[in-house]
């Protein structure tokens, strides 16, 4: 990998901060699958089993992100980003082919792989802005990490807002925008995604930028909202509607101003002194070097490096062996809160129930949002943009919130993130016994309730992950932890909601089920997954407590002797 040019200066990791803002609003393109899923349908004659099959190529898609974790610790962000750039375009426009019969006849099989390429631009978008910004800001990895995927929850929403007011709700008309508006946003922005040296100590402004962003985040998400559901409810002149999309593109410009304060801000900033960057910085002062090529993470890019993590790993220490005349070093393994690769993590515990807990709580909520439009349709709901948006409203609200609010309880209490993973699984519990219930009212407290708890997982194994794996290799851990979520969308939804949906119908001699025996036993059946789900995380939170008491306890910055 050639040397990366690191960017010095408190403004730089905050122009790559509002640059990735926009690229992850674009990475919520996998969001808008219940937007054309019915054109699929209609156009092309699918029945609902292989409608549930794109569906999980959508998921699969977006979530195999092992390729562009790999990429990212060998490629220049920017080169990451027009991967996904290329993907977006050549995916996206040959469903459109063949949705507009531009191309007739595409067989099945190939529209399968069109949408695994399409969706997977949001693997390459994601993964290299969130590796880079958490890097960027490693010690407010959960709160940049609560930001970055909250918007690309909200990007559901506004590629709603998109369809329905600038789109005429024409499916052909939203996949040429995903095909060549997505591409556009990417090139123009992508070389402001760059590594940055974080600063030597913690700014008394960071966290008043943080609360900026999240406030203007909150504010266009309801904006968004509003403009979905008000159109549905009563009419809306025009001119409010173009006044209130001006508004939101006006607040998701805002986190820019952050910078552009710090250039015209003459005050300068107070600085809170901050051992763990000090002593990075006295190294490379030592060394004599002039360029951080790799900011963070030397000796180690986790503060648990600098510590004693357990106490029967106290005593491990580099043994030299001689052998054949010669000698070789023997590193010892990694301990929990440091770097570790990826085959050194496969061997531990916490490694597989965090994946399974994340495989249960994602793969469930998915196939909800895969099949959001026929569970309305099932309960009579003619129009279901409004769920759709709902769930990407209440999705973005448990990722925003979640990060800030483990952020605040890590550093006060040292409490894992994995506690509110628990209160999320057992809510979602709630979620699907609401479901089944199959009544319009308790379809709408449903989803909101389950897009809060799907935010609440998917943002908070990020975090979770880089503080018990460490910042190094995090791209390719993060992109088999995402593997959680197709391998969950194949089971529950291709194999299990679907083949149900599908036997019911035929039962009531229709291609379309209507009525609450649709979905029930898969609502139950997602229930009792969920119930397993809240188990492992209280298992796994038991473990990693000790990890987090060090990381973040009083003795978290102690640093290495000579």
């Amino acid at each position: 990998m050639p040397k990366q040019v690191i960017k010095s200066g408190s403004r730089p990791p905050w122009v790559g901060l509002s640059a990735a803002v926009w690229l992850e609003i674009a990475a919520g393109n996998a969001y808008n699958f219940p937007l054309y899923s019915h054109a699929l349908k209609s156009v092309l004659g699918y029945n609902q089993q292989q409608l549930t099959m794109l569906g999980v190529a959508n998921d699969v898609g977006e979530s195999v992100a092992l390729l562009p974790g790999y990429a990212c610790s060998k490629l220049q962000p920017w080169m990451v980003l027009f991967v996904g750039a290329c993907a977006c375009f050549l995916g996206y426009g040959l469903i459109w082919l063949s949705v507009t019969q531009t191309l007739p006849g595409l067989p099945f099989w190939l529209l399968w792989i069109a949408l695994i390429v399409a969706t997977n631009s949001n693997a390459w978008f994601g993964t290299a802005v969130l590796v880079t910004n958490m890097k960027n800001f490693p010690l407010s990895r959960g709160t940049v990490a609560g930001i970055l995927k909250g918007y690309a929850a909200i990007g559901g929403a506004i590629y709603t807002v998109i369809y329905n007011v600038f789109l005429d709700k024409s499916s052909a008309k939203l996949l040429m925008f995903l095909a060549l508006g997505i591409p556009v946003i990417c090139f123009t922005l992508m070389f402001f995604i760059r590594p940055c040296a974080p600063a030597s100590g913690e700014d008394s402004s960071e966290h008043a930028h943080f609360v900026f962003t999240q406030a203007m985040a909150c504010l266009a998400a309801v904006i968004v909202l509003f403009i979905t559901v008000a159109g549905h409810v009563t009419s809306v002149s025009s001119s409010v509607t173009y006044t209130l999309v001006g508004l939101v593109v006006v607040l998701l410009v805002s986190p820019l101003a952050i910078p552009v304060k710090m250039t015209f801000s003459r005050k300068r900033s107070v600085k809170k002194p901050n051992p763990l960057s000090e002593y990075v910085e006295g190294l490379h002062q030592e060394e004599g070097e002039t360029d951080i090529t790799n900011p963070l993470l030397k000796p180690s890019s986790s503060r648990g490096s600098f510590i004693d993590m357990e106490d029967d790993d106290a005593s491990d220490v580099q043994t030299l062996l001689a052998e054949g005349g010669g000698s070789f070093e023997q590193k010892r393994r990694p301990r929990r809160g440091e770097d570790f690769r990826l085959r050194q993590a496969f061997v531990k515990a916490d490694f597989w129930l965090l994946w399974f807990l994340y495989f249960l709580g994602v793969g469930s909520g998915i196939t909800v949002l895969n099949n959001l439009a026929q569970v309305g349709i099932a309960v009579g709901i003619d129009n279901t943009t409004v769920l759709l948006c709902l769930f990407s409203f209440f999705n973005f609200v448990g990722r925003l919130s979640s990060g800030a609010i483990s952020e605040h309880f890590v550093k006060s209490r040292a409490m894992p993130r994995t506690v509110w993973m628990t209160l999320a699984q057992f809510l979602m519990v709630v979620a699907f016994i609401l479901y089944a219930v199959s009544s319009t009212t308790t379809l709408y407290l449903a989803t909101g309730l389950l897009g809060i708890c799907y935010g609440f997982q998917y943002s908070l194994m990020v975090p979770t992950a880089s503080e018990l794996f460490g910042l190094e290799h995090f791209g390719i851990i993060y992109g088999f932890m995402l593997l959680g979520n197709p391998i969950g969308a194949a089971l529950f939804s291709g194999l299990l909601a679907g083949r149900l949906y599908d036997a019911e119908a035929i039962r009531k001699g229709s291609l379309t089920c209507y009525g609450p025996e649709c979905f029930r036993l898969t609502f139950v059946i997602l229930a009792c997954l969920c119930g397993v789900a809240t188990m492992l995380s209280v298992i796994l939170t038991v473990r990693i407590r000790p990890v987090y008491r060090s990381l973040y306890g009083s003795r978290s910055l102690r640093l290495p002797q000579e």
